[in-house]
């Protein structure tokens, strides 16, 4: 296996980072003291959206630097997962960049979805408007009363009532529900309890004006509610939709969501080695200009140790991601379920290590909003729950670990 950039990723990252560079960094901190400061809170019907943002979106589009997740090369950049990740990574340093540049979760996993799995009528609705950064989408996928780490477990359901699909249930941690541009949803419900327990729960699209859904509230995370995206719960009463709503068909979307979380994963994690670049950068700047006892603090306490140790799981972590991404791309992701559970677990570990020791080099600074190390530290520890917490995953790794040797055990 090879992982050195190809030519066409030497090129879109040479100037994704002079993008961010000359374009996002001189905007991202005003907009994120200006998030931080509307005192809007939890009323997400007041949120709104920064034109200075979308006006670096449309410099992002007319620069090429647009929808480059997508393997397409007509209606992406057709680039392969390991090809990609270089770039996600870039994307990752930056709190705003993913969004300037179209490539922002969950909307690229939705779009993956449409692509991959939706009707002809429903991309010809709804993936150019998202795929242009017109509109904006949300995944409905955990409960409050369950345990969603297990994804048969969801108990909302979508039944089927002749030429209807019937929705009703409690979602909450629903990505992106708040934002104003915010006009589909993707739900997942269970149709057929009878079935088995991978064939018994459906996707469905839902326009957010369908009579019946209702965003109860928006939910913070250590006391931030991502505007102007948000995390909101979201009630679904009686919402009835056609049944070419369906996203592929009923009792598909436990393998649904297992096409649409492979891919999504290796993005989350190259955001998240980004972010520990960052956070390390940061954290050397700190300990080389400040003093203490007659002495930089980078040459007190080990620091110089940590800083070794931080750098080498940095890199460990990208190899491990590359090689996910390059198993992905070679026979797919179900089959390379161990190296992206793996992943899952060691990428944001890393990037919460290195925050960690960059927030203790700061002193008080670093649990501020003077530098950006507290949002980065919520980010990475939420990481270690979303799309499955670190337990799920280390299961799924012991569980194919353990059945290889139980098949050598039954050879001898």
């Amino acid at each position: 296996m090879d992982f050195a950039h190809s030519e066409r990723t030497r090129d879109y990252l040479k100037r994704i980072e002079a993008f961010i560079r000359e374009r996002v960094t001189p905007v991202e901190e005003a907009h994120v003291r200006e998030m931080l400061e509307a005192g809007r809170g939890g009323d997400w019907q007041r949120w709104s959206v920064n034109p200075e943002i979308e006006r670096l979106k449309a410099e992002a589009r007319e620069a090429g630097l647009w929808n480059l997740f997508l393997p397409d090369p007509e209606l992406g950049a057709g680039l392969s997962n390991v090809d990609y990740a270089p770039l996600c990574e870039a994307m990752g340093k930056s709190l705003i960049a993913p969004e300037v540049f179209n490539c922002n979760a969950p909307d690229t996993g939705n779009m993956e979805v449409l692509y991959h799995f939706g009707s002809e009528e429903q991309k010809a609705t709804w993936l150019p408007r998202l795929l242009s950064g017109e509109i904006r989408s949300a995944f409905c996928m955990t409960e409050p009363e369950v345990a969603s780490s297990d994804a048969t477990n969801m108990a909302a359901t979508a039944v089927v009532d002749g030429d209807e699909v019937v929705l009703n249930g409690r979602k909450w941690w629903s990505s992106g529900i708040g934002h104003p541009n915010c006009k589909v949803l993707i739900f997942m419900g269970l149709t057929d309890p009878e079935a088995d327990r991978h064939h018994r729960h459906s996707m469905v699209l839902v326009p957010m004006d369908t009579p019946g859904v209702r965003v109860e509230r928006m939910l913070p995370v250590f006391g931030d509610y991502d505007e102007p995206f948000g995390h909101g719960e979201v009630v679904f009463d009686n919402v009835r939709l056609p049944r070419s709503a369906f996203i592929k068909g009923p009792g598909k979307g436990f393998e649904i969501a297992q096409g649409r979380l492979g891919p999504g994963r290796i993005h989350h994690c190259m955001r998240a080695l980004g972010a520990a670049e960052r956070a390390l950068e940061l954290m050397i700047r700190r300990g080389l200009s400040r003093e203490a006892f007659g002495k930089s603090l980078i040459n007190l306490g080990g620091n110089r140790e940590r800083v070794a140790d931080l750098r080498a799981g940095i890199d460990q972590a990208r190899l491990l991601t590359l090689y996910a991404a390059w198993k992905i791309d070679q026979v797919g992701a179900l089959a390379a379920l161990t190296e992206i559970s793996a992943i899952k677990v060691v990428a944001p570990g890393v990037l919460q290590q290195v925050i960690d020791e960059a927030i203790q080099i700061h002193g008080g600074a670093g649990v501020s909003n003077d530098v950006p190390l507290a949002m980065m530290y919520a980010q990475a520890r939420v990481l270690r729950i979303v799309d499955g917490p670190d337990a799920v995953h280390r299961g799924m790794i012991a569980r194919v670990e353990l059945a290889k040797h139980a098949q050598a055990g039954g050879r001898r």
